[in-house]
């Protein structure tokens, strides 16, 4: 079924870390290697205890965090729809970055070559903490130098694919030349395209309202510059599609050559955020939105409702001006999310927690994006309002199309609006499956403990209280091994000392644990 699915976001390895600014060379590790795919159209959970790092997630997709490392590939849109700089900058420098690769790649194989002897050296009996030591600092360094070699090999690779093998490189880098300059220029058209279409909403609006000669001439004439505007336009499109053809010939010379296929399939239409300059992620800010977990500190006391939510309509050019138009609009989305036309010049103060959030809601969706992250978005309401905000979000992700990832801590509310869930501990996902298969057979020892803890109002429940022992551990100095092993009654000695791999148990259902349930 998630095969038929859409991705979204596709998330590999990513970390973020926070400096300790009382020593520059701790760091808070909030994410610490995150594999997910997040589908189109579903709703994915994250539960956990405080401070696992759900929040911080979160904000690094929506990049308001730079992310340490790792990738968070995106496809709400293409490449070629947006034109990214990173596109070029890698194309013009494809023999440099090719080069650099290789010189990584061969640091890779020394460092390999070192680890094995000094490994030998090391398991002798005579071996001392000198030559343990040795061992522990170059399998350190070996380990960044093949996250750097993969880096670079990934920069090149999900852009050109398979004719990284080409011979030529100077008509490799031509071709793919053509086809980012055709995207970008494309790009620049839609967007003038976009600005015009404010000016002949509003000459409509005028024009209608007022039925004058001068209105009406004014909307004919920018209604003829959008007519150029599209012809213009239409011509790139064909430019574009002749330029891709081109590229595709050039890639058909070299698909019987060794290697192209294994280096083809690492080719990736997603756009890759972290390698995004700051003016090309806010183009993509108004499809992706967050709503906050605190309604009252979330909104500003000075602006009314009309204004919270128009500010995101006028900077992602939604409308020109702060008009009448935009307010019937404002008003249309408000009535969506539960408030009434006439709330529209309050400010937050004179709104209930319930009636906050609807207010926030509002001014996330009014943008019309297609993923929003609900940061704990029930969480200081009430119980009685939180049935209410779940249900509005629920009907919202139907009749919007909307793509969800819900954090939570509370894990009545992850079951019941979930498509799937991940659970995370200590910055790293331990389990992630079908929201029924989590509940019905939890396999890591953390997801059954946090699932003993629900609450259950039947008196002759014989449920067993899975009580974890213990605090977290500091996310400055985790644990080695498993993290979990701490508060686990069923740790041994390999957890102690490996690392748990996040693997497939059953279809769609993963777990990093050495001891599955």
């Amino acid at each position: 079924m998630q095969a038929e699915k859409k991705v979204l976001f596709r998330i590999r390895g990513l970390k973020q870390y926070f400096p300790v600014k009382s020593n520059k060379k701790l760091f808070v590790k909030a994410n610490d290697g995150i594999y997910l795919d997040i589908y189109e159209g579903e709703t994915f959970g994250l539960v956990g205890e405080s401070g696992c790092g759900k929040s911080t997630l979160g904000r690094v997709l929506l990049q308001l965090y730079h992310q340490t490392y790792g990738r968070s590939l995106y496809y709400g849109r293409t490449i070629e729809e947006l034109a990214p700089e990173y596109i070029r900058e890698t194309i013009t420098s494809l023999p440099s970055g090719l080069k650099k690769m290789r010189e990584l790649e061969e640091e890779q194989a020394k460092l390999e070559a070192e680890v094995s002897k000094l490994k030998t050296a090391a398991d002798r009996s005579s071996a001392g903490d000198e030559e343990k030591k040795a061992l522990y600092e170059t399998m350190e360094e070996l380990q960044k130098a093949q996250k750097a070699a993969e880096d670079a090999y990934l920069d090149i690779t999900q852009i050109v694919g398979g004719l990284i093998v080409a011979d030529d490189l100077d008509t490799v880098a031509t071709a793919h030349l053509n086809v980012y300059q055709a995207a970008l220029a494309k790009r620049k058209v839609r967007e003038e395209i976009d600005r015009l279409q404010m000016d002949i909403d509003d000459a409509a609006h005028a024009a209608e309202k007022t039925g004058s000669q001068r209105d009406n001439r004014t909307f004919t004439s920018l209604m003829d510059k959008k007519k150029q505007l599209d012809g213009k336009l239409n011509d790139l499109d064909k430019t574009l599609e002749d330029k891709q053809k081109d590229l595709e010939k050039l890639r058909d010379r070299y698909r019987d050559k060794p290697d192209f296929m294994k280096h083809e399939t690492v080719r990736d239409s997603g756009i890759d955020l972290a390698r995004l300059k700051y003016n090309e992620m806010r183009l993509l800010r108004r499809d992706m939105q967050l709503i906050f977990q605190d309604p009252y500190s979330s909104l500003n006391p000075r602006m009314t409702v009309g204004q919270i939510i128009g500010e995101g309509l006028r900077t992602h050019n939604f409308f020109k001006k702060n008009g009448e138009r935009q307010q019937e609009y404002t008003i249309e989305v408000m009535e969506k999310c539960g408030l009434a036309p006439y709330m529209l010049h309050r400010y937050p103060h004179q709104f209930s927690g319930g009636q906050r959030q609807r207010i926030g809601i509002a001014r996330s969706l009014a943008v019309k994006p297609k993923f929003v992250v609900c940061d704990e978005a029930v969480s200081a309401l009430d119980v009685s309002i939180q049935s209410q905000i779940i249900n509005l979000l629920q009907d919202l992700r139907e009749d919007e199309k909307l793509t969800y990832l819900f954090i939570s801590h509370d894990l009545s509310v992850i079951k019941y609006l979930s498509d799937r869930i991940g659970v995370m501990y200590l910055g790293n996902l331990v389990e992630l499956a079908d929201a029924a298969e989590l509940f019905s057979h939890p396999t890591h020892p953390y997801t059954t403990a946090l699932l003993s803890a629900i609450p259950t109002t039947d008196p002759d429940s014989t449920k067993d209280r899975d009580i974890l022992e213990g605090d977290i551990p500091s996310p400055i100095n985790p644990p080695k091994g498993c993290k979990f092993h701490t508060r686990c009654k069923f740790q041994t000695d390999i957890c102690m000392q490996v690392t748990p791999e996040f693997e497939e148990t059953t279809p769609g259902h993963f777990v990093a644990c050495h001891h599955k349930l």
